[in-house]
Protein backbone atom coordinates (compact mmCIF):
# COMPACT_ATOMS: atom_id res chain seq x y z
CA UNK A 1 0.00 0.00 0.00
CA UNK A 2 3.10 2.38 -0.42
CA UNK A 3 3.18 5.35 -2.55
CA UNK A 4 3.49 5.80 -6.12
CA UNK A 5 2.86 8.50 -8.81
CA UNK A 6 3.80 11.38 -7.32
CA UNK A 7 2.44 10.46 -3.93
CA UNK A 8 -0.48 9.52 -4.76
CA UNK A 9 -1.63 6.44 -2.15
CA UNK A 10 -1.58 3.01 -3.53
CA UNK A 11 -4.78 1.23 -3.86
CA UNK A 12 -5.50 -0.45 -0.30
CA UNK A 13 -6.13 -4.17 -1.61
CA UNK A 14 -6.01 -5.10 2.30
CA UNK A 15 -9.82 -3.20 2.23
CA UNK A 16 -10.86 -5.27 -0.62
CA UNK A 17 -10.06 -8.36 0.66
CA UNK A 18 -13.46 -8.72 3.03
CA UNK A 19 -15.31 -8.07 0.25
CA UNK A 20 -14.08 -10.51 -1.88
CA UNK A 21 -13.91 -13.03 1.34
CA UNK A 22 -17.73 -12.89 1.33
CA UNK A 23 -18.10 -12.94 -2.63
CA UNK A 24 -16.33 -16.69 -2.33
CA UNK A 25 -17.68 -17.25 0.94
CA UNK A 26 -21.31 -16.55 -1.04
CA UNK A 27 -20.51 -18.52 -3.99
CA UNK A 28 -18.86 -21.75 -2.56
CA UNK A 29 -22.40 -21.78 -0.30
CA UNK A 30 -24.22 -21.31 -3.26
CA UNK A 31 -23.20 -24.45 -5.09
CA UNK A 32 -23.24 -26.25 -1.92
CA UNK A 33 -26.82 -25.82 -1.36
CA UNK A 34 -27.74 -25.43 -5.05
CA UNK A 35 -28.51 -28.90 -5.56
CA UNK A 36 -30.77 -29.25 -2.22
CA UNK A 37 -33.07 -26.98 -3.43
CA UNK A 38 -36.85 -26.94 -4.46
CA UNK A 39 -37.94 -26.35 -7.94
CA UNK A 40 -39.29 -22.96 -7.04
CA UNK A 41 -36.95 -20.69 -4.74
CA UNK A 42 -37.85 -17.13 -3.72
CA UNK A 43 -37.14 -14.41 -5.98
CA UNK A 44 -38.41 -11.38 -3.94
CA UNK A 45 -39.68 -11.16 -0.23
CA UNK A 46 -41.67 -8.50 0.67
CA UNK A 47 -42.56 -7.63 3.58
CA UNK A 48 -45.84 -10.56 4.19
CA UNK A 49 -42.86 -12.95 3.71
CA UNK A 50 -42.03 -14.68 0.35
CA UNK A 51 -44.41 -13.12 -2.99
CA UNK A 52 -42.25 -14.15 -5.70
CA UNK A 53 -40.94 -16.89 -6.88
CA UNK A 54 -39.13 -18.26 -9.99
CA UNK A 55 -38.18 -22.06 -11.21
CA UNK A 56 -34.68 -23.14 -9.82
CA UNK A 57 -31.81 -21.94 -12.17
CA UNK A 58 -28.40 -21.08 -11.75
CA UNK A 59 -29.51 -17.63 -12.72
CA UNK A 60 -32.40 -17.43 -10.43
CA UNK A 61 -30.28 -19.13 -7.24
CA UNK A 62 -27.21 -17.46 -7.40
CA UNK A 63 -28.73 -13.52 -8.10
CA UNK A 64 -27.42 -12.33 -4.77
CA UNK A 65 -23.79 -13.34 -5.70
CA UNK A 66 -24.09 -11.78 -8.73
CA UNK A 67 -25.09 -8.30 -7.01
CA UNK A 68 -22.52 -8.68 -4.90
CA UNK A 69 -19.68 -9.26 -7.53
CA UNK A 70 -21.35 -5.91 -8.98
CA UNK A 71 -20.99 -4.49 -5.43
CA UNK A 72 -16.76 -5.30 -5.46
CA UNK A 73 -16.50 -3.88 -8.58
CA UNK A 74 -18.23 -0.24 -8.17
CA UNK A 75 -16.80 -0.12 -4.93
CA UNK A 76 -13.49 -0.63 -5.85
CA UNK A 77 -13.78 1.65 -8.77
CA UNK A 78 -15.49 4.24 -6.72
CA UNK A 79 -12.22 4.11 -4.48
CA UNK A 80 -9.70 4.09 -7.34
CA UNK A 81 -11.78 7.11 -8.41
CA UNK A 82 -10.89 8.65 -4.81
CA UNK A 83 -7.59 8.10 -5.14
CA UNK A 84 -6.99 9.63 -8.56
CA UNK A 85 -8.70 12.47 -7.79
CA UNK A 86 -6.40 15.47 -7.15
CA UNK A 87 -6.93 16.56 -3.92
CA UNK A 88 -8.30 20.43 -3.17
CA UNK A 89 -4.60 21.13 -0.68
CA UNK A 90 -2.57 20.20 -4.36
CA UNK A 91 -4.50 22.68 -7.00
CA UNK A 92 -2.42 25.80 -7.59
CA UNK A 93 -3.67 28.86 -5.96
CA UNK A 94 -6.25 30.33 -8.56
CA UNK A 95 -6.83 27.06 -10.28
CA UNK A 96 -10.08 26.51 -11.06
CA UNK A 97 -11.10 22.85 -10.58
CA UNK A 98 -15.02 21.32 -11.66
CA UNK A 99 -17.61 21.58 -9.51
CA UNK A 100 -18.34 18.61 -10.54
CA UNK A 101 -15.97 16.43 -8.64
CA UNK A 102 -16.05 16.12 -4.50
CA UNK A 103 -12.95 16.67 -4.35
CA UNK A 104 -10.96 15.48 -1.19
CA UNK A 105 -9.27 18.11 1.08
CA UNK A 106 -5.62 16.08 1.07
CA UNK A 107 -4.67 12.50 0.02
CA UNK A 108 -4.82 10.95 3.53
CA UNK A 109 -8.44 12.36 2.85
CA UNK A 110 -8.61 10.30 -0.57
CA UNK A 111 -7.63 7.16 1.47
CA UNK A 112 -9.98 7.36 3.91
CA UNK A 113 -12.86 7.57 1.52
CA UNK A 114 -11.50 5.19 -0.71
CA UNK A 115 -11.57 2.76 2.73
CA UNK A 116 -14.61 3.63 4.02
CA UNK A 117 -16.23 2.89 0.52
CA UNK A 118 -14.64 -0.44 0.68
CA UNK A 119 -15.73 -0.93 4.14
CA UNK A 120 -19.08 -0.24 3.09
CA UNK A 121 -19.53 -2.80 0.27
CA UNK A 122 -18.22 -5.04 3.21
CA UNK A 123 -21.24 -4.38 4.78
CA UNK A 124 -23.63 -4.72 1.67
CA UNK A 125 -21.85 -8.13 0.85
CA UNK A 126 -22.71 -9.29 4.94
CA UNK A 127 -26.74 -7.78 4.26
CA UNK A 128 -26.79 -10.04 0.82
CA UNK A 129 -25.89 -13.14 3.01
CA UNK A 130 -28.76 -12.47 5.38
CA UNK A 131 -30.99 -12.58 2.28
CA UNK A 132 -29.69 -15.80 1.37
CA UNK A 133 -30.16 -17.10 4.86
CA UNK A 134 -33.78 -16.90 3.62
CA UNK A 135 -34.01 -17.53 0.12
CA UNK A 136 -31.25 -20.83 -0.30
CA UNK A 137 -33.30 -22.31 2.50
CA UNK A 138 -34.10 -25.85 1.33
CA UNK A 139 -37.88 -26.26 2.63
CA UNK A 140 -39.94 -25.85 -0.08
CA UNK A 141 -41.84 -22.71 1.74
CA UNK A 142 -38.78 -21.14 3.56
CA UNK A 143 -40.51 -19.19 6.88
CA UNK A 144 -39.22 -15.25 6.49
CA UNK A 145 -38.63 -14.29 9.79
CA UNK A 146 -39.90 -10.76 10.97
CA UNK A 147 -36.19 -9.50 11.86
CA UNK A 148 -35.44 -9.99 8.50
CA UNK A 149 -35.55 -6.30 7.29
CA UNK A 150 -33.53 -5.46 10.42
CA UNK A 151 -31.02 -7.49 9.78
CA UNK A 152 -30.48 -7.01 6.17
CA UNK A 153 -30.33 -2.89 6.56
CA UNK A 154 -28.32 -2.91 9.77
CA UNK A 155 -24.98 -3.93 8.04
CA UNK A 156 -25.53 -1.61 5.60
CA UNK A 157 -26.01 1.16 8.43
CA UNK A 158 -23.56 0.45 9.77
CA UNK A 159 -20.97 0.75 6.80
CA UNK A 160 -22.25 3.86 6.35
CA UNK A 161 -20.64 5.29 9.79
CA UNK A 162 -17.33 5.38 8.20
CA UNK A 163 -18.40 6.91 5.17
CA UNK A 164 -20.00 9.83 6.75
CA UNK A 165 -16.67 10.15 9.36
CA UNK A 166 -14.59 10.29 6.29
CA UNK A 167 -16.90 13.22 5.00
CA UNK A 168 -17.31 15.20 7.85
CA UNK A 169 -13.73 14.69 8.70
CA UNK A 170 -12.65 15.74 4.86
CA UNK A 171 -15.19 18.99 5.40
CA UNK A 172 -13.44 19.90 8.72
CA UNK A 173 -10.13 19.66 6.67
CA UNK A 174 -11.13 21.75 4.10
CA UNK A 175 -12.09 24.48 6.46
CA UNK A 176 -8.88 24.90 8.21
Amino acid sequence: MGNDDGGRPGFPWVWLLPQLAVLVGLAVWGAAVYPHLPERVPRHIGPGGVDAWADRSVGAVFVPVFVHAGTVVMTAAAAVAALRVRPADELAPGERASSLVNRPSTRASALRTARATLQLGFCVGLSIAVTCAVMWRTEPDPHVPSWLLAAVLAPVVLGLVPVLAAAVRDRRERRK
